[in-house]
């Protein structure tokens, strides 16, 4: 055996990725992995994004669907992929998250190389059945406190963003809303209207159509600020309550020993994807924006990452969760 063929061998064990390859890239499919279910927040951007993609780079760019452990099991199955640019992770506010919940066995900022954002959004509201006599946030503590166990709100799980807003109206209200899972937050909004439930923190996409039809009430923005759609729904700051600063993301990142040359061209092909019309007018239908190219940096978006991760530790502590530090960087 020669010894060309002993080093390509070790490169191949190591999971190397060689600078010809990298040049070459993209030669063949890439595949992005959405950590949940089809049809929902992170899954539609991605998919539209997908098609964009493929158009403009001329191979093809697949959408696989890898669902559980809130969004872990997706992941985990990118980082131990190659790290040559054909796998890819559609990340979620649920990175930032997971950790500060349950055992996760990666480090969700250091094991992946960030490559930018998607989108931004859609922030999270605070809705209730609209055949309720509550017309404010206030009206709604009031009446959590009077009969404690009158009030249920359907969350989409644990380290979700709705079950993490309710545990943090909770302890800084003083009441205690019972908590009701169900596998997404649209699920739980159309509960809501069913009467199997009162209200829920779901995202501004979910609700619009049933608050617009008069279904729900929407009592508050949880997010920095009011909606364009809805100027006279306040925040929840505005309603006395600080710190309900919960507005989603999609990104896009990769396993974290990818060539750099190519993220780089991931970064660029991203910005020119999402820079569309079509995009951007397909997202703001969601209540979803773009971030300009110039600030849509893998150095910027990691930074963001790192920032969000600590905002949700103090969130876990605020919520009174026994938040786990973060992992060390593994291996790969």
């Amino acid at each position: 055996m020669t010894r060309l063929t002993l080093a390509a061998l070790a490169a191949l064990a190591l999971g190397a990725v060689s600078p010809a390859d990298a040049q070459n890239y993209p030669n063949r499919a890439i595949t992005i992995v959405v950590p949940f279910a089809q049809g929902g927040l992170t899954d539609v951007p991605v998919r539209l994004f997908a098609s964009i993609m493929q158009e403009k780079l001329g191979v093809p760019v697949v959408v696989e669907n890898k669902t559980g452990g809130s969004g872990s099991v997706g992941a985990n199955h990118v980082l131990r992929s190659e790290p040559d640019g054909y796998t890819l992770h559609a990340n979620a506010v649920a990175d930032t998250q997971n950790l500060h919940y349950i055992s996760v066995p990666y480090n969700a900022v250091n094991d992946f190389a960030h490559i930018g954002k998607i989108v931004e959004g859609p922030p999270l509201v605070l809705v209730i059945d609209a055949k309720l006599p509550y017309k404010t946030v206030a009206d709604l503590v009031a009446g959590a406190k009077a009969d404690p166990s009158k009030l249920s709100f359907g969350t989409s799980g644990p380290a979700s963003s709705p079950v993490i807003a309710l545990n943090q109206l909770n302890a800084a209200a003083g009441t205690k809303i019972q908590e009701v899972p169900y596998r997404g937050s649209g699920q739980a909004a159309t509960s809501v209207v069913t009467g199997a439930i009162q209200g829920t923190f779901t995202f501004f996409s979910s609700a619009k159509p049933l608050v617009d039809g008069n279904q729900l009430r929407a009592l508050a923005v949880a997010g920095p600020r009011r909606i364009a759609d809805w100027p006279n729904v306040p925040t929840m700051e505005e309603a006395g309550f600080k710190g309900f600063d919960h507005n989603g993301f999609v990104g896009l990142a990769a396993p974290g020993k990818t060539p750099p040359q190519v993220v780089a061209f991931l970064s660029k092909a991203l910005n020119d994807a999402v820079s569309s019309d079509l995009f951007k007018t397909r997202m703001a239908a969601l209540g979803m924006t773009v971030v300009p190219a110039a600030q849509n940096t893998p150095a910027n978006f990691k930074a963001f990452m790192a920032e969000s991760t600590i905002r949700q530790g103090e969130l876990a502590k605020l919520a009174g969760a026994s938040s786990a530090a973060p992992p060390a960087a593994t291996p790969r």
